[in-house]
Parts: structure tokens; sequence; C-alpha cells
């Protein structure tokens, strides 16, 4: 019985082994790795490997796994890889499980510079990318710092720049803000769209020369094949889509396309070796296939599959809306939890404050009924004073009528008496003056003493309405959603949703910001760029970055570009192919 081998397959997820027997083809392997995946929509993909020549081949799907050309003496390891690109992954791509490998893939390709992009949308695209994969920014859980572990800008644009990974993240975080809102799944799909306007998006190269023997490059592509300058992967210099194209087959090295128009010229181009044109044979056929596939009526499989997938989405959108619900119940609650506790902690420093001046009036009032008590106990030495006073004035007054109806006395009593007379009056007004004092000082007491007792009542009071329970928070059984909700699943779904902003109006935000995208992306993408321009290390640029430049400055973009050399006969354009 023939001996089972193991096969390694390595997803943009995952790596994969799989025990298979020598007669097993690729189409067998290929099923079972897509069973695996969850993956329905197949036509994309591929399991790409590297051959005996050392050049990437796709394994034909007819052919045995050991039948292909893998070279001696190592592992057998494919690539599941996306082989066609869809013209509108929003429009084409299905399910999210596809839409999730495309993102991934076409991400990888970024990142490792297989396809070109400039500083500013490589920014825009991590943005996306971190979305995808860590939902809203809540500063909160996004600390700076926490995409230290992340590699998503390509190198070539970071040793480009004087920037410190700290303002590199600054600026994707600046982008990442403004996409509160928007669905993880949906975030891929805008990674995509956004990657679609990319030069070299979803092309594959090829090596060829014309007639004239000038080294040119073959692109091939969702919408047809475009021949570039061989430096120059950027900018197509002709064009011919799909639907222009009636028959494509090689002889040898040569690879002849036919087109539409039978009184055309064939555009012919050669390869250095056969099996390359095999293979620009194989992807124009898939292509030409897909392209066409678009332009029909649906099958029932695929309106079956778009129904389904409406159906998840649906389903999806209203959980995250009862989430969403349900995140506001709770920010609500906990609003007015805060606020009570709050309230709580401000009727109790309320009650602390009533209680130390209740506490000090009460102190000060006994201080002051001590002083009333030793007033009242001069009061005796006060009458005392008032009695010496008016026996001092009565005796004063004696001697001087005493003085006045003396006429014997001499002028030395007469002096004697006066001086006598005028001391009495003297001590009894003195006496009168202290009495005065005692009398004044007796009543200030008595009425600080009143104001105190009043200051005691004041406070006794106010420290009992402190001391009152604060009114009871508004009943939250309609915004508390516990009754429903399992507690940690929600948090393993939303992600720490507590720490969460007001996603409603946010997410309204959001709405607006998507239908004004083109023009507020543009703009902050220009913002960026200026930014970067002044921190550019100009003698690290590339040619792929000059020539970038030079579509820009020329007002130049991908699609502007195709419009241009798809324009006019074929004739001419093979014509001006032949001429490069």
């Amino acid at each position: 019985m023939p001996k089972p081998f193991t096969v390694k397959v390595l997803t943009v997820e995952a790596e994969l082994d799989f025990a298979i027997q020598p007669s097993t083809t690729v189409k067998q392997l290929f099923d079972q790795v897509a069973r695996t995946i969850g993956l329905r929509e197949i036509w994309y993909f591929g399991l790409q490997y590297m051959d005996s020549k050392n050049l990437l081949a796709w394994a034909r799907m007819h052919k045995k796994v050991s039948q292909e050309d893998f070279p001696k003496d190592s592992p057998v390891v494919f690539h599941f890889l996306a082989r066609y690109f869809p013209e509108s992954a929003e429009d084409e791509l299905i399910f999210d499980v596809t839409r999730r490998l495309f993102f991934l893939q076409i991400k990888d390709s970024i990142i490792r510079e297989e396809v070109y992009c400039s500083p500013e949308t490589a920014v825009l695209l991590a943005s996306l990318a971190v979305q995808a994969k860590y939902g809203d920014h809540i500063p909160e859980l996004h600390r700076p710092g926490f995409l230290a572990a992340e590699v998503l800008i390509p190198s070539r644009i970071i040793e480009q720049h004087k920037l410190t990974r700290a303002q590199w993240e600054a600026n994707i975080i600046a982008f990442h803000k403004d996409r509160v809102g928007l669905a993880r799944e949906d975030a891929m799909v805008e990674y995509i769209k956004t990657a679609e306007e990319l030069d070299m998006y979803g092309i594959t190269y090829f090596e060829i020369c014309n007639k004239k023997g000038t080294r040119l490059w073959l692109g091939v592509d969702a919408q047809g094949l475009n021949v570039y300058d061989f430096k120059d992967k950027l900018t197509p210099r002709a064009g011919f889509p799909w639907n222009e194209i009636r028959n494509v087959h090689f002889s040898g090295q040569t690879f002849t396309i036919s087109p539409m128009d039978r009184k055309g010229k064939d555009f012919v181009f050669h390869s250095e070796r056969l099996r390359i044109n095999k293979r620009i044979l194989a992807l124009c056929m898939g292509n030409h296939e897909l392209f066409i596939r678009r332009r029909n009526p649906e099958s029932i499989e695929i309106q079956q599959m778009r129904l389904q997938a409406r159906e998840e989405r649906s389903q999806r959108q209203a959980e995250r809306a009862y989430l969403t619900r349900e995140r506001s119940a709770r920010q609500e609650a906990d609003r007015r939890r805060v606020e009570l506790e709050d309230r709580v902690k401000k009727f109790e420093d309320e009650a602390r404050v009533a209680m130390i001046a209740l506490a000090r009036s009460e102190k000060q009032a006994k201080e002051l009924e001590a002083k009333v008590k030793q007033a009242q106990a001069q009061a005796a030495e006060r009458e005392a004073l008032w009695l010496a006073a008016d026996r001092a004035r009565t005796e004063a007054e004696a001697a001087a009528r005493r003085m006045r109806e003396s006429r014997s006395v001499s002028d030395e009593e007469k002096a004697a008496l006066i001086k006598a007379t005028r001391m009495a009056e003297a001590r009894a007004a003195a006496m009168q003056e202290e009495a005065e004092k005692r009398d004044r000082e007796a009543r200030e007491l008595n009425e600080a003493l009143l104001a105190a007792k009043r200051q005691q009542v004041e406070d006794a009071r106010a420290l009992m309405a402190a001391s009152q329970s604060p009114p009871p928070a508004p009943d939250e059984t309609d915004v508390d959603g516990d009754a429903d909700v399992d507690e940690e699943a929600y948090k393993a779904m939303t992600g720490n949703e507590d720490l969460l902003a007001n996603v409603r109006s946010q997410a309204m935000k959001e709405r607006v910001t998507m239908a004004e995208k083109n023009k507020v992306i543009k703009e902050q993408l220009q913002a960026l760029a200026s930014i970067l321009g002044k921190e550019l290390d100009a003698t690290k640029l590339s040619d792929m970055d000059r020539l970038h430049r030079g579509n820009v400055e020329g007002g130049r973009d991908k699609f502007k570009t195709l419009r241009n050399i798809r324009s006019g006969n074929t004739k001419q354009r093979v014509a001006d192919f032949e001429n490069m």
C-alpha cells in the first residue's frame, strides 16, 4: 500500500499540515484546505509553491500533488493565496472570511513592498488595519506605545523619514480616531478599496520582449493586459482590456493575443521560458473567465451565497445595535451611579464641615458662658463701685455745702476742702467709668453668647440636614440591561465597553464622514504628505518613489492612466507596443 506523506499548507492566518496519499490530486488537497478554513468563494484562490527552477508556480488542479515540480529532497510546502483579484472587492467578495483573506494578503504584500505604496497612503492603510484589529480607538486602552509590536508601515518608508516610532504611531492614531463606529469587517473592506487605487494592486508581472527585443513587463490583472517599461512598473504604456481580446495562445516562446476586431493586428510578444508562457496563459484564462462571469447573470449558487451573507451581516448588525444599546444603557447607569456617588460624597463633606462648625460653636458658647458667669460674679463688685462712687459724690457735695455755709473757715481749710472735694469727685467719676465699662463688657458678653447660641442652633440644623440619606437614584431597571446578558460574554464581545465614549453620536459623525470621505481624506492625505515631506531624506528615495512623484505632479493616477492607454483602436496600441 502506498505510503502517505505530509504536506504543509501556509495560509495568511495559519499553518496547516495534511497527510495525503500519493494519488491525492491538487484539487482534493485544495478542497480540504478550503473546508478547513471555511472558505466557499474558492475560485479566487490557488496553491502556490516554489518549483525546481526557483520560480513561483501555481499547482495545477487536475494533477496529482506528487506530480508537481518540487525541488528534490525538500518538504512539500504550498501557500494558499489569492490568485485572481476582483475588480471591486466591495461588490464581488461575498463572505467575511474571503474578505479577511484578501485583506491579510494585500496587507502583507504592501508591507513586504511587493506593491508600491506612498508614505501618506501607507499611514491611511495602517489606520484601517488598526481599526480592523483593535476596533474603535479608546484612549484609556490604546495608550502610547500599544502599536510598538505591530508592523504597519513598509521599512523603506520608515528609513526614508526622520520620524521616531512614536511619531509614526501618532500619525496612524490621528487617522484611527476618525474611524470610530466602523466595524472591523468594514474596516477590512475599506482597506482593500483603498489598496485598489494602488498602481501595482492585483497585478502579476511577467518579463517579456517585443519584436524589437525591448525588455518590457506584461501585467495581468482582473481587467486585462497592460505593458510597462522595464524600469517602470507603475505606469502602463499600452493596455488591452479583456472585452477586446478574442483569443490567447502561444507557440514555444512566442505568445499571441488576437483582438476582437478580426481585421486588427495580433499582439505578439516573447518570453524567455516556455513555462512562463504556460503560466501567462493560465492566468489569462482564469481572469478572462471571471471577467465574463461578472457581466453575466449570477448563478443560483452565487445568489444563495449572497443571501446567506446578507443574513449573516444583518444578524451581526442587529447584534452590534443591541450591544450599542446595552453599552449606552450601561454608560447611563454608570453616569447615574457616579453622579449618586458624587452626591453622597458631597453630603458627607457637608456633614463633616457641619460637625466641625457645630463643635466650634459649642466650644465658643461654653467659653462665653464661662465669661458671663465671671461677669455675673463681678456684678457685686460693680454694685460696690456704684455705691462707693455715690458715697464719694455725696461726701464731696456735703463738703462743698459745708464750705459754702461756713464763713469762718480759713483759706487753708478751704483749699484743703476744695482739694478733698475734687479728689472725691475724681474718685467718683473713675468708679462710675469703671462701672460703666464693666456694664458694657457684660452686655457684649451677653450679645456674643446669644449669637453663639443662634450659630449653634444653625450648625445643628445643618448637621441634621447633611446627615439625612441622599435621595435615591432613578429606577435603573429599564436601562441596566443585565437581565438577559451574560456579563463576561458581553465584555468579551465588546472589549471592555465600559471605557467607550458615546458611540451613538460618534456613529452619526462617522456616517457624515463616510458621505464626505473622498474630500476629507484627500485633505488629510495632503496635510500628512506636507508633514512627511519636511521629514523626508531625499537621498534615500527609490526609483519607484521618483516615478510615483512624477505621476502625482503630472496629475496622473491609476484609473486616469488606464483610461488613457485603452483609448483609441487596438491596431494603434499594438503598433505603440511594437515601437517601444
